[in-house]
This record gives structure tokens, C-alpha cells and sequence, in this order.
């Protein structure tokens, strides 16, 4: 039998296919010496791009299909942005966040602009770049700050805060972007544009409220139905937003944040992660692909300039808002290095700018070298801030104010926690009914736990919490560890039980210590590395359950039977 001519010869969807596998190859080779260098796959994938482009070996020929899925992976992108912003999220963003989000926006635009004039951009190209010049990339910094295990320490919580200011920022931006499409055609097209998102809008605040929680609430019987809904959602009202006009990026925003403040976000978010990763893939292949090296020399001194201006003036604003704000410079300079590149967002705004024909392919270019020096950079200024920090920190004086009060009002909260006999770690509904139980028996008993709900509902039971990630060395050492206190860890994970018991033998703590395994796995891991004492809260219901009904039984034998009996 003959094969499917659809796979013989050389037909387009055979030399596709075996273009792109080639694609993914190169890439998997290139992101290995990327991981092998430190840095972030991002820049692994442009260099991808660069390499097998029209410049480089000339490999790329489906610039159609790869960037139709290079625009899924933005959908997803945005869509995972908005999932992010629940309401309650929103609500909670601190003074501190706003104020350094905003502030670092406004000085990034106002000083990226007059610099970029002065480099001989047009204004209207100055401006996007300036824009361009103040996103940060969360997906970097949150990667790099967890490997360190500093995404819970105090700059890590403020830098995610600013992050998501910055987010925010990048949906007004592209909405006013897209917006402004309408105005080829007019005023007219373009009010009616911001009319159609408005109403859009206020349909999506009604399906929140009233279907999108018992659509969703049937869904989730099918993990796997329930991502192919929220791929489906996304695209929906992506494709929906492109057609009334105020772009599809916007559309993808208010899908994801339609669904955000489900009880299913952590699900769909983390079953989303992978496939946007692989998606945005194709982006910076295309991306890099489309770059003409010939006209990149020419941007090679603005680029060293803005990448100066971003590696140096963004941390430096950081650092003057906070100072003033009541943080100690330490504090400051590390909160600040997480602002230190630009991010995904920047190549795709002006990306976005390129196809309403508002600025050249010079722009595009010039953000893409910044953004390739700054990644690079600020990658190794992260992953060695504390080296970094003693070299200049006697140097940064200026930033701290006298009486840093902030900082020393979350200092103070440690307190309770210094002085507890009991710390428990983990939140959860065993957790909170430990805590819960020892202060009901007159025990100074104090939660920790990094989940501002867990920390909300042990709270409202009368637990204090302190919020910090127990394995994070700086929460460490402010655990109980005089003999005669005790450590007890409900955390149902065990590497970070692990990294909690490195820590503790590192600072050489005397507590009693408790660690919870719910699987005999995790039973013999946490003993291999030398836990004396461990909990099975599993193992121990069982026994409780099998025990009791056999006690129950063994009386039920010494009555009498009631029943009736069926001869043999």
C-alpha cells in the first residue's frame, strides 16, 4: 500500500515538518549551552534565531507558520498575565509596590525618551522605545529569585509587587496601542473601538459574576477539557478583540483575568506555563530570524547606551524610592536589580508598533540588542548580588535614610516568631489545626507560611503567621532554635522539608524537630537525611480508622446477633 502522498516527496507540510523539527533540535542544543552559561533561555532562542535566519544559514522558510504559533504563545503569554490579576490581588498591592512601579515607569519613559532623542531617534520612535525600555521581565525574575530562594524574602515580595505594576502597565500600553488602529479610519472607528472594549468589558465582569465560576466548576471534573477551555477562551476572545479593533492582546488580557479569580487559577496557570514557554519559542526564533545584521552595526552605540541607562539608571530610581520610603539600602539594591533588563514584552510592543506602521524595523532591532545585553547582564548581577552588594554597598549610603522604619516595622513582626516555643510551618488545615490545638493548650505556637490566604484563614482562627518561605536562609534564622522548642512542618512537599532541615543544621539550630510525609517515598528521604522525627498523617488516620473499627467489631462479636442467618 502506498504511503499518503501528504508525507512523500517534497510537499510543504513534509519540508515544514521537518523544518521545524530541525528548528526544535537547534534550539534544545543552543538552550543547553544557554543553561550550561546561566542565562535565560530567551537569549538562547534569539541567537537560535540569528543563527538559522536569512543572516545565518538560511533555514528559516515557514515564516507563516511559525509565526502563526509564535501569536499563540503571546495569546497564552497575556492570557497568563491577566490570570494573575485577581481582584483580591489587585486590592492588596502595597503602597510600596505602587509607588515604585510607578515611579521606575514614569523616570524609565520620561529619561528613556529625552536619551533616545539625543541618539537621533525621531519622537514618535524615541517614545516606543522609552516605553519599550520599562518592562522587566517577571518570567526571568521570578525563575532567578526562586532558584536563590529569595522570591519570599523582603525584596523578592516587593520586586513581585512593582512586577506586577509593570504587568498592568504592558495591558494599558498594548490596549492604547491597540486602540489607536482604529484611527486610520477616523475618530469614528477608533470610539468605536474603545465603545466595543468597554462593552466587552462589561460582559466579561458579568460572566465572572454569574457563569464563567459554574462553567468552570464542571470543567474541572477533566483537567484536561479544562485547559483545552482555557486555550479556547483565550484565542476566543484574543481573535474577538482583533476584529472590533482594540487588538487581540487585550483580548487574551481579559480572557485570562476573567478567570482569575476562580479556584482553579493555580491549576490552569501551572498547566499553561509549559506550553507558552514552547510557543513563545517560535516568537524569538521569528524574531531573530527577521533581524538584518548588516543594519545592526549602526545600533550598536545607542544600544550600549539605553543598555547602560537600564542596567544602572532602573536599579538607581529603585533604590531613591525606597530609601525614601523607609528601607534599608540593602534592601533597595537587591529589590532594584530585578529591574535591571527589559523583558518579552518590549520586542512584542514594538513588534506591535511595526505593524500599524508607526515605527521601523531600525527600533525593533535596537530594543532587540538592548534587551539581549541586558538579560545577559543582569542574570549575573542577580545571581551574584551578594557580591555584588559588597562591593558598592558602602558606596550607597545616599539611598538609606536614618531610621529606615519600614524595614524595622517588618523586623518587628519577626518578633513573635523569635520568641515562640512552638513554630509551625504550613498553613494548611493540618497545620492550622496543630497551631490551633498548642495555643488552645496555653502553647506559644507561631505559623509561617509564604501563601497570603493560608496565612489570612490561620489568622482569622486566631494564628499568628509570619509570611516567609521557611526554607529561605533569612527565615530561617529567625526560627526557634533553643532547646526545648520544637519545629513542626505540615509542608506536604518534601524538597522544601529538605531545604528547611539544610538549613536548620546550618545555623546550627537546637529545636525539636517534626516533619510531616505523606508517602513512604517521602518517609525515606526525609530519614536518609537524618530527620529524627517524623509525622504520617496518613499512616496514623489509617491506623486510627482500622483500630477503631475493630475494636467496634470485637464488641459487636460479644452481642448477641439480631440478623437473620442464611443456611449453607
Amino acid at each position: 500500500m502506498e504511503a499518503p502522498s501528504v508525507l512523500t516527496g517534497d510537499s510543504l507540510l513534509t519540508s515544514t515538518y521537518h523544518e521545524i523539527a530541525l528548528l526544535l533540535l537547534i534550539s534544545a542544543g543552543v538552550g543547553l549551552l544557554g543553561i550550561r552559561l546561566r542565562q535565560p533561555l530567551i537569549v538562547a532562542f534569539i541567537v537560535v534565531g540569528l543563527a538559522v535566519g536569512p543572516a545565518g544559514l538560511g533555514l528559516v522558510s515557514a515564516h507563516d507558520q511559525i509565526d502563526l504559533l509564535a501569536q499563540i504563545g503571546i495569546t497564552i503569554l497575556l492570557f497568563l498575565v491577566g490570570l494573575k490579576l485577581d481582584l483580591h490581588l489587585v486590592r492588596r498591592l502595597g503602597p510600596v509596590a505602587l509607588a515604585t512601579g510607578l515611579g521606575q515607569l514614569a523616570f524609565t519613559i520620561a529619561f528613556g525618551f529625552l536619551i533616545s532623542l539625543a541618539l537621533g531617534l525621531d519622537a514618535v520612535t524615541a517614545l516606543y522605545v522609552a516605553v519599550a525600555l520599562t518592562f522587566s521581565s517577571t518570567i526571568i525574575i521570578v525563575k532567578l529569585l526562586s532558584d536563590k530562594r529569595e522570591i519570599d524574602a523582603l525584596h523578592g515580595r516587593i520586586a513581585m509587587g512593582f512586577l506586577i505594576v509593570q504587568d498592568i502597565a504592558v495591558v494599558v500600553a498594548m490596549a492604547l496601542l491597540g486602540a489607536s488602529r482604529g484611527q486610520e479610519g477616523g475618530l469614528m472607528t477608533a470610539a468605536v473601538a474603545a465603545g466595543t472594549l468597554l462593552a466587552v468589558m462589561g460582559a466579561v465582569l458579568l460572566l465572572m459574576r454569574y457563569v464563567l465560576p459554574r462553567l468552570v466548576a464542571v470543567l474541572e471534573q477533566s483537567h484536561d477539557l479544562l485547559l483545552i477551555f482555557a486555550v479556547a477562551w483565550g484565542t476566543g476572545l484574543a481573535s474577538l478583540g482583533e476584529v472590533a479593533g482594540f487588538g487581540k492582546e487585550v483580548g487574551a488580557f481579559l480572557a485570562g483575568f476573567s478567570l482569575a479569580s476562580s479556584g482553579n487559577r493555580e491549576l490552569i496557570g501551572e498547566r499553561l506555563v509549559s506550553l507558552r514557554d514552547f510557543l513563545l519559542l517560535f516568537f524569538f526564533i521569528d524574531l531573530g530570524s527577521k533581524l538584518d545584521l548588516t543594519t545592526l552595526g549602526g545600533e550598536l552605540w545607542p544600544a550600549a547606551v539605553l543598555s547602560a541607562f537600564v542596567l544602572v539608571g532602573n536599579p538607581l530610581v529603585v533604590m531613591a524610592i525606597m530609601g525614601t520610603m523607609g528601607y534599608r539600602k540593602r534592601t533597595g539594591f537587591l529589590a532594584g536589580l530585578t529591574v535591571a533588563q527589559i523583558s518579552e514584552f518590549s520586542i512584542i510592543f514594538i513588534a506591535m508598533g511595526i505593524s500599524m506602521g508607526h515605527v521601523g524595523e531600525q527600533a525593533l532591532g535596537l530594543v532587540t540588542l538592548v534587551g539581549l545585553v541586558t538579560i545577559t547582564l543582569s542574570t549575573y548581577m542577580i545571581l551574584y548580588s551578594g557580591q555584588l552588594y559588597a562591593l558598592v554597598g558602602p558606596y550607597l549610603g545616599l539611598f538609606e535614610r536614618r531610621h529606615p522604619h519600614r524595614e524595622r516595622a517588618v523586623e518587628e513582626r519577626a518578633r513573635p516568631l523569635r520568641e515562640a516555643r512552638v513554630a509551625v510551618v504550613g498553613m494548611g488545615r493540618l497545620g492550622r489545626r496543630i497551631a490551633t490545638r498548642l495555643l488552645a493548650a496555653g502553647i506559644n505556637a507561631v505559623g509561617v507560611d509564604f501563601d497570603p490566604e493560608a496565612g489570612r484563614r490561620a489568622e482569622e482562627m486566631g494564628v499568628t503567621v509570619y509570611p516567609g518561605d521557611a526554607s529561605d536562609p533569612a527565615v530561617v534564622e529567625l526560627l526557634p532554635g533553643e532547646p526545648g522548642t520544637y519545629l513542626v512542618s505540615t509542608v506536604p512537599k518534601v524538597e522544601p522539608n529538605l531545604a528547611l532541615w539544610q538549613g536548620l543544621q546550618r545555623v546550627g539550630s537546637r529545636a525539636e524537630v517534626l516533619m510531616a510525609a505523606f508517602s513512604d517515598r517521602d518517609a525515606e528521604r526525609l530519614t536518609a537525611a537524618g530527620v529524627p522525627r517524623l509525622l504520617r498523617p496518613y499512616s496514623s488516620a489509617a491506623e486510627h480508622a482500622a483500630a477503631l473499627v475493630a475494636e467496634e467489631l470485637e464488641s459487636a462479636e460479644d452481642r448477641p446477633w439480631s440478623g437473620s442467618t442464611a443456611s449453607s
